[in-house]
């Protein structure tokens, strides 16, 4: 099974690659265009396809740029 990949981006959404399954706080799945590599998740709260984003963020100037912490020992 391949592993699935959330990479937070600039400025942006949360890119989902791999194959996974997202649902509604009711547990309803979500339909989701198969053969799409990646799904863009909003995290600006401005689109009007929420949970997906629709590129609202580019216009509202949201702005994050979120780093992980280095390893220890670095």
């Amino acid at each position: 099974m391949a592993d699935v990949t959330i990479k937070v981006r600039d400025n942006g959404p949360l890119l989902v690659e791999g194959p996974f399954t997202l649902v509604d706080a009711a547990g309803n799945p979500y339909p989701l265009p198969e053969g799409k590599p990646a799904i863009a998740l909003c995290r600006c709260g401005h689109s009007q396809n929420k949970p997906f984003c629709d590129g609202s963020h580019k216009t509202h100037g949201f702005v994050a740029a979120e780093r992980a912490p280095a390893p220890s020992g670095s």
